[in-house]
């Protein structure tokens, strides 16, 4: 029986950049463009830094020192995840044999319902 889902081992993995096994592409579709694929993009894009942000504390100085000097860290590279999230969903999509243009459907018809309404309230635009 071929597994859904990745072990702890793959998604540590897949974070880092590595393709799953076909048999996991629903599970990456659901990864990427479900309803909750913005925090696991931002918690998944920290892993690779955990032994960068851990290296931190071994530097010299007062314990809330490099606890900035992690907290800088964090928030340097979650800003720099959120910016790049949309390039890397797409990047990630076509690794795993999925269309890149993939959308969440509750965003996609949200998307359409405002366009709609924008478009009745003003018609020569």
């Amino acid at each position: 029986m071929s597994r859904t889902h990745p072990g702890p081992l793959q998604w540590i993995g897949y974070s880092f950049g590595r393709t799953l096994p076909l048999s996991m592409q629903a599970w990456v579709r659901e990864d990427l463009i479900g309803d909750r694929a913005v925090p696991r993009h931002l918690l998944r894009s920290m892993v690779p830094f955990l032994p960068i942000f851990a290296a931190f504390l071994l530097f010299p100085g007062e314990l809330w020192l490099r606890g900035a000097m992690i907290l800088l860290a964090v928030l340097l590279a979650l800003f720099y995840a959120a910016a790049y999230m949309e390039p890397n969903r797409r990047r990630r999509l076509k690794a795993h044999g999925l269309s890149p243009d993939l959308q969440n459907p509750k965003k996609v018809a949200r998307d359409e319902a405002e366009r709609r309404a924008y478009e009745r309230w003003h018609p020569n635009r």
